[in-house]
């Protein structure tokens, strides 16, 4: 386990899926992530890639050649190596190996760097292209926070904000994971969505294209919460496990295949090709209220 920390924040991270696994303000003395329960959802904050969400068959399909990956990828199960580490930073890295490689056939560099700043964290994605060729890919976020953040409040009394009025349906999910023909009204003249668990029983909420890009969670009943932006992330997923306390506010570059997919990874929904050489970056920043 890694620790990093400044006068506000300190923040734990795992080297396997190089996975946050706690954020702890110090000047509110609150822990603002799930504690990773193995009774509802094991996990924190995984790391998704080199696909989101599910496929089709767990398969997909590249120069002819079919591949299976189990949703999200493998990256989140992956021991990543330290890099660089200073008192309010580190940067992980995940290298292609034989075992990627018989599973996805490009090799990369993958980094994921988190830096402290006053009273927040920003997470960065790198992924290098070390193949001769094109690479395909998609990478995501999904991190679980603490809902109710704060004793005496309930989940019911917080919901989330975003910038500016919406009007975005979600894409439900099948029940093999894959998104489904036709999106169903949910954000509908409003920037506010109120947590409520019956928003969870078919699955993540999903969301593409949200003019906003960037979310609060908040409650009428006490000033904290938190704010997270992520310009540069399509697609957003919002999801809780049955009868846990968190709610999972996911950035998305990529999303799961519809259940109409072909298949074919160079033209997936959501894919991001990446030249020879090239770097893709992306960053995601968490403000505590």
């Amino acid at each position: 386990m890694y620790t990093i920390e400044n006068h506000d924040l300190n923040v734990r991270i795992h080297p396997k899926g190089a996975e946050l696994q706690s954020i702890y303000g110090k000047h509110t003395g609150l822990e603002y992530l799930w504690g990773g329960d193995p009774a509802f959802w094991a996990r924190h904050s995984p790391l998704l890639f080199p696909i989101v969400g599910a496929l089709k068959c767990n398969t997909y399909y590249f120069e002819g050649k079919a591949y299976t990956l189990p949703r999200h990828g493998f990256a989140r199960d992956k021991e990543f190596t330290v890099q660089a580490q200073s008192g309010d930073s580190i940067q992980f890295l995940l290298t292609s190996d034989q075992q990627t490689l018989a599973v996805y056939p490009f090799e990369f560099e993958l980094r994921v760097s988190y830096q402290l700043r006053p009273v927040g964290l920003a997470t960065t994605y790198q992924v290098q292209n070390r193949s001769a060729s094109p690479i395909y890919f998609s990478l995501g976020a999904h991190p679980a926070f603490r809902v109710p953040l704060v004793p005496g409040t309930a989940y019911s009394d917080y919901y989330l904000e975003f910038d500016g009025v919406q009007n975005a349906p979600r894409w439900p999910i099948s029940k093999d994971g894959l998104i489904e023909r036709e999106p169903q009204p949910l954000l509908q003249g409003t920037a506010v969505l109120r947590l409520d668990k019956q928003l969870f029983q078919k699955d993540a909420l999903v969301f593409k294209q949200l003019v906003s890009t960037g979310v609060t969670l908040r409650s009428g009943r006490t000033p904290r919460g938190l704010r997270i932006d992520f310009p540069g992330f399509p697609y957003l997923g919002i999801w809780d496990a049955p009868g846990a306390d968190f709610v999972c506010i996911e950035p998305w570059c990529g999303i799961a295949d519809s259940v109409g997919s072909d298949q074919q990874l160079a033209t997936k929904e959501g894919i991001n090709r990446l030249e020879s050489g090239a770097v893709f970056e992306r960053s995601w920043a968490l403000r505590l209220l």
